[in-house]
């Protein structure tokens, strides 16, 4: 029996100043926010970005709440960056049964919600989080959303569709320990492996997980020699219909962009967004 996990629902990259990595998200992805909210008894706020496939929620900590403060000490512990990765199920009691039978000692399931702040809307939803000490490290949940889907609403391009960023192709996942690391995603988490595959050329060798038409990409060193107890979540790459024309407007807004050039996946063109904008390391990718 496989756990009941169906997408990559959304990534969280945790940020200091909300208002100011808002701006650069936006200005990244070509697209004006979908959601600008609170979480009161969390103690923190959010900016969302809903794509075709995933949504970026940017959390910073705000007001009182432990949360919060356990994300302001993260931040200063790491910096900004990716924080965690959510994955939608359609039932997070039985999600939570299941963890448990593949040995995950997960959470009971708690209920949240979150209001926008110019509209009041509020949306409601039940997470079942897994214990770091398990999951290497890493901030992993399962979310099953209790409210409508057409409540966060998609994300308006700035300009034309074809230069904005249309979704999550695959994040990064820096790991020292493959296998344990393969285990957690393939065995406990019931992600389905695409590639494991060494690549010396490279000096690494890469494990793919899909979900939801989106890869979970485990990147490890070939010559590692320590087994580090912690994982690190590093990368995402964003999908966009038009490679080129998203490397002019990012050029246009300031961003420092790589030349475009024939990506590693056979029928790919890519570039590099430089800099990391708010600690995220960032690829764009179009497929061909």
């Amino acid at each position: 029996m496989a756990p009941m996990l169906a997408t990559l629902d959304h990534i969280v990259i945790a940020v200091g100043d909300l208002d100011a990595a808002t701006e650069v998200q936006a200005r990244l992805l070509g697209r004006r926010p979908s959601w600008c909210g609170v979480h009161p008894t969390y103690g923190t706020a959010n900016t969302l970005f809903r794509l075709e496939n995933v949504y970026v929620e940017l959390l910073a900590p705000r007001g009182s709440g432990s949360f919060g403060g356990l994300l302001t000490e993260w931040i200063g512990r790491r910096g900004e960056g990716l924080f965690a990765l959510a994955f939608g199920t359609p039932d997070a009691a039985a999600a939570a049964q299941e963890f448990r039978q593949r040995g995950l000692s997960a959470q009971d399931p708690a209920e949240g919600s979150g209001r926008e702040s110019t509209t009041g809307v509020e949306r409601r939803w039940c997470n079942v989080f897994l214990p770091q000490a398990e999951t290497r490290g890493i901030t992993l949940f399962a979310i099953e959303h209790r409210s409508a889907a057409d409540l966060l609403p998609g994300a308006v391009p700035v300009e034309d569709a074809a230069s904005a960023i249309s979704g999550c192709d695959h994040v990064v996942v820096r790991t020292s320990d493959p296998d344990r690391s393969s285990d957690l995603y393939g065995r406990q988490l019931g992600l389905r492996l695409a590639l494991d595959k060494s690549f010396p050329e490279w000096g690494m060798r890469l494990v793919f997980f899909r979900i939801g038409g989106v890869t979970v990409e485990l990147a490890a060193p070939l010559t590692a020699t320590d087994r580090e107890s912690e994982d690190r979540l590093w990368g995402v790459s964003y999908r966009t219909a038009n490679v080129e024309a998203a490397r002019r407007r990012l050029v246009r807004e300031g961003f420092d962009v790589t030349e475009v050039r024939t990506g590693r996946k056979p029928g790919t063109r890519v570039c590099t967004v430089n800099g990391e904008p708010s600690g995220v390391a960032t690829l764009l990718i179009t497929h061909d």
